[in-house]
């Protein structure tokens, strides 16, 4: 097993073809079974088999796929199997925060695996980065892929597989703030970071690079969730920020004016408008991993492998 400090990150290694990957429902309930065929069919189409969870087909009653022990139960379980290869959430919603607890960390640390999934997924992502330091990918979630265009799909493969280069290079990309800073990849949902404050999952982002995004919400919300966290000091010693896509939010820009207003008196890069989140495009990235980010070439440059060699 790869040693582990808090400056090194813990790399997976990388998905086969032919490899399985586990899917598991740690929120939600699959609601659209049009939508989970599809992505079934999509994994397959790529390569890889799949294993269903047996929450996956569970419903808790509304917004929950199961009980928060059984969901946290089947997320041990499918993790703990010979079986499986990597992680799959099958959708969002809410839900992650309330089985958090049962997460076993210590078997993620003996068994790193690829772990694949956003919106609410988020809040798993930042328990892991911040206490295995396991490197996982915001991603599409099973229910998702198949909105997703060829190009993220096709990323979204040969990511898995190892296959990418080390530098991604979007091609929507506005810089609100030019830096070349460098630091760990953290972040995702900001609705669901908010969720993280003041509780025992809250992670430290100092000395990081932070990825946000979100859906649904209305501008003056999206306003407070960021004061909120220049506030509660989460945007001291950060390194840069990655805004992704705020679908449904109301005017983008306007997040935009808004995060430079609240970091002026910060030396930190900002980047918008990167393909990522709850819009058309969701490009798949690497959490917990040092990256660079490189304004004068607009990409992110990998500083470490996104996995550890075979």
């Amino acid at each position: 097993m790869q040693p582990k400090s808090d400056d090194l990150p813990l790399l997976a290694p990388p998905l086969k073809i032919g490899g399985t990957i586990g899917l598991v429902s740690p929120a939600g309930p699959v609601k659209n079974r049009e939508a989970f065929a599809a992505g079934i069919g999509i994994l397959k189409n790529l390569g890889f088999a799949v294993r269903i969870g047996l929450a996956v087909e569970g419903d808790g009653g509304g917004y929950l796929a199961a009980d928060d022990a059984t969901r946290a139960e089947d997320f041990n379980r499918m993790w703990a199997s010979s079986e499986t290869d990597a992680i799959m959430a099958v959708r969002g919603g809410y839900g992650s925060l309330r089985m958090a607890s049962g997460i076993d960390l210590q078997l993620i640390t003996q068994q790193p695996k690829p772990f694949i999934g956003f919106s609410d997924i988020t809040l798993l992502h930042s328990l892991i980065n911040e206490k295995t330091r396991m490197v996982s990918f915001h991603g599409p979630v099973l229910t998702s892929l198949a909105s997703l265009p060829d190009t993220d799909i096709k990323h979204f493969g040969a990511l898995l597989t190892g296959r990418l280069p080390a530098a991604i290079k979007p091609d929507t990309l506005e810089i609100l703030r030019a830096k070349e800073v460098s630091g760990r990849l953290v972040g995702g949902n900001l609705a669901t970071l908010i969720s993280l404050l003041g509780t025992p999952f809250e992670p430290d982002w100092r000395g990081c690079i932070v990825f946000l995004e979100d859906v649904g919400e209305a501008p003056y919300r999206i306003d407070r969730m960021l004061t909120q966290l220049r506030l509660a000091g989460k945007f001291a010693g950060i390194h840069g920020l990655v805004l992704g896509s705020f679908t449904d939010c109301g005017d983008e820009e306007l997040v935009w004016q808004r995060m430079l207003a609240l970091t002026a008196d910060l030396d930190i890069a900002v980047w918008a408008k990167f393909p990522a989140g709850h819009g058309q495009r969701n490009l798949t990235l690497p959490l917990g991993l040092p990256v660079r980010l490189l304004s004068d070439k607009e990409i992110i440059a990998l500083e470490q492998p996104w996995f550890r060699p075979d």
